[in-house]
């Protein structure tokens, strides 16, 4: 395992990205569809679906701990995190497809499978992006290749976004032609497929470079002292929490925001005005048809919540994916990445907190910001798990050991926390203003939903703000602690 070399080929670093591709086809699938798909597919009330992603949370504070602890005590031929990617590859799968499932039961029943098969899915999702996170720590110590790692993997992230977010209600409605159970049960199928593939690109085409310190003594209670004392390891928790607790939130909310809130009749129309929009007796060009085929043409109001929403997400994903390629490396090589977090996230705060006020019939409006939200939000991503690396280094710049797995386990642990508890937040808040699924709603229910698409995720993201003041890790002190940890690597080498 040890190497002299820490330069990763463009290869490997797109075969490690795929891994990320695999896991957002299930994470954004749980981050934007998980409650809706629970409300108004499987029958399950809106407080009921939040309290199960709640549940699921509370039990992950068990399993995230004891993966990091496991990975990092595995010794194989293929390293300490690889085996775990391909250990769960088609487990991930199976539980994806299962939690996505519609068995005919009564309300209790249904609340009993969606809470059982969802927990285990999410356990899952802990044996295998841990391990996964972790092994992007231990790639290479250069931090430029490591920000480069990140960079790409967060391009192959936000391809899986798009795709999720742009297909999967155009593709539930070709596959179910109006059978929204079949429809779903499909869809799920065919992401599920894609998981194990990629997953195992991701096994064969990588390799781990940095090794523990020589004679390191495992010691658990130790791993725990050291990621509580470490102030940019608390500080990343704490982002990562409120972070993911804003998205999980926002992308529930904006599921509802779009059926419910937006006009459809004013959407219809600003789909036609992008030719999304099938009229009778006109004849259509080929891409036109490419496009309906995929379930992303209207042909009726019906439709328009689908293909709406879908272009919503597409947009803000192909403006998000520029944002990662062109700016986050660029703007953390001059400021660094904790100053540009910072700033980006803050005025990704104000863009969504915009959303409250801007009329049901203005869809322009509601695009343009969705446009700046994400151009924003963009140049952040792939910075948090490279500075999650950079964290694992400190500690071992500060302890004399590594624990990599534990210390990206805790921020998993806080990363499916905050997706749980932005599901229980979002279902809670619209079950309380009076939401009732597949009905047209009251003024004061489409308020709450507002709330959760606005106001409430905007100063959830303003609390990560304030978290990254406490994060000490500057770009100077990065550089100086990659250079000690440089010679003493050299030394334990000879």
């Amino acid at each position: 395992m040890k190497s002299n070399s820490q330069k990763v080929s463009f290869g490997e670093k797109v075969g490690y990205s795929l891994g990320d591709g695999s896991a957002n086809l299930i994470f954004q699938m749980m981050m934007m569809f998980q409650l809706f798909f629970y409300t108004d597919v499987f029958g399950i009330k809106a407080t009921a679906a939040g309290m199960i992603l709640l549940f699921a949370r509370i039990f992950d504070a068990f399993v995230d701990p004891l993966v990091g602890i496991l990975s990092d005590r595995t010794n194989s031929k293929w390293g300490k995190y690889r085996p775990w990617i391909l250990w769960t590859a088609i487990p991930f799968a199976v539980f994806f497809v299962l939690a996505f499932a519609t068995p005919d039961l009564g309300e209790r029943g249904k609340i009993i499978y969606a809470g059982i098969t969802y927990t285990l899915l999410m356990s899952v999702y802990s044996f295998n992006n841990t391990p996964y996170s972790s092994l992007g720590g231990v790639m290479t110590s250069d931090i430029k290749e490591r920000t480069s790692i990140s960079s790409i993997r967060f391009v192959t992230a936000t391809i899986a976004t798009f795709v999720v977010q742009g297909l999967t209600l155009p593709l539930v409605a070709r596959f179910g032609q109006g059978d929204a159970e079949k429809g779903w049960s499909w869809t799920i199928g065919l992401f599920a497929v894609i998981v194990v593939v990629l997953l195992l690109v991701t096994f064969f085409t990588t390799k781990e470079r940095i090794t523990p310190p020589v004679n390191q003594k495992t010691s658990v209670k130790q791993d725990f002292k050291d990621i509580v004392r470490n102030a940019p390891w608390r500080a990343m928790f704490v982002l990562t929490l409120f972070l993911f607790t804003t998205l999980a939130m926002w992308g529930s909310g904006m599921s509802y925001y779009f059926n419910y809130v937006v006009e459809k009749n004013a959407l219809f129309d600003f789909l036609r005005h992008f030719n999304l929009v099938a009229d009778e007796g006109v004849t259509y060009g080929v891409f036109h048809r490419f496009l309906d085929a995929f379930g992303l043409i209207a042909h009726n109001n019906d439709q328009v919540f689908a293909v709406g929403f879908s272009l919503f997400n597409m947009i803000g994903q192909v403006i998000t994916l520029l944002g990662v390629i062109f700016l986050s490396g660029w703007l953390s090589g001059i400021y660094g990445k904790r100053n540009v977090f910072i700033v980006c996230l803050a005025l990704t705060a104000v863009f969504t907190g915009l959303f409250f006020v801007v009329p049901a019939d203005n869809v322009g409006m509601i695009f343009i910001l969705n446009l700046l939200k994400s151009l924003a939000y963009a140049p952040t991503i792939p910075l948090l798990w490279a500075m999650m690396g950079d964290v694992a280094d400190h500690s071992e710049w500060m302890n004399k050991r590594r624990a990599t797995g534990f210390v990206f386990a805790g921020i998993v642990f806080a990363l499916k926390a905050g997706l749980g508890v932005g599901g229980a937040i979002c279902g809670g808040i619209i079950d309380s203003f009076g939401f009732v699924a597949n009905t047209v709603q009251t003024p004061d229910a489409v308020y709450g939903i507002k709330l959760t698409a606005s106001i409430i995720p905007a100063v959830t993201f303003a609390v990560g703000v304030v978290a990254l003041f406490f994060y000490p890790i500057s770009k100077s002190l990065n550089e100086k602690i990659q250079a000690e940890l440089t010679v003493r690597r050299q030394a334990d080498n000879l």
